[in-house]
């Protein structure tokens, strides 16, 4: 540090004081401001000087602006996380929490609308069916064996229009299954099925 003599007397450490003519408004204002930190007049002007240095700012000039503009940034880039956010809670509500709610208030309501616990039937015991030697009701073998033709052929038909079905995958949407049959084919089988 330098040292500065004053009236024959030097003193370390310290750079003195200076007079700055300024407006008496200006000065009141400035007292007012430097009052509310509870620092010398000489420490809030030296920090106001020093935060304009540091930031680059101009008091005249696109100082504000530059200050403005680096604020609205940040508050764009705040928007944007908040947005992914929102979309993420929206996501996790459909997939996983909106289906959850709903599977346990059916629950709930089946609960509910029973109202009472459910009572255990007693076990009852078949009695002993003596009837095994009496002649029962059977078909005869030649319509068994007719029974058994038409399941047969029902069996095959049945196979036929399960190859004929095919998986589509469509780009949206779910997928569903096609059958490939023609027209006359859909209104017989609707015909034998009466």
């Amino acid at each position: 540090m330098e040292k500065q003599s004053t009236n024959g007397r030097t003193k370390k450490g310290s750079s003195g004081y200076s007079n700055i003519t300024v407006k008496k408004g200006t000065a009141t204002r400035f007292r007012s401001y430097s009052k509310k930190f509870n620092k010398s007049h000489s420490e809030v002007l030296d920090g106001m000087i020093q935060y304009f240095k540091e930031n680059n700012l101009d008091p005249f000039g696109e100082g504000t602006k530059i200050i403005l503009d680096s604020i609205k940034k940040m508050e764009r880039q705040m928007m944007k996380k908040i947005d992914r956010l929102i979309a993420i809670i929206k996501n996790m509500e459909k997939t996983s929490i909106r289906p959850t709610y709903e599977m346990v208030l059916i629950l709930y309501e089946a609960y509910v609308k029973d109202g009472r616990k459910p009572r255990r039937k007693p076990v009852q015991i078949q009695e002993e069916q003596m009837d095994f030697l009496e002649p029962r009701n059977t078909v005869p073998k030649v319509e068994h064996e007719r029974i058994l033709q038409e399941f047969k052929d029902y069996k095959k038909h049945c196979n036929e229009i399960l190859n004929n079905v095919e998986k589509v995958e469509p780009m949206m949407g779910k997928p569903y299954l096609k059958i490939n049959m023609g027209i006359g084919d859909f209104e017989s089988l609707k015909y034998q099925l009466r």
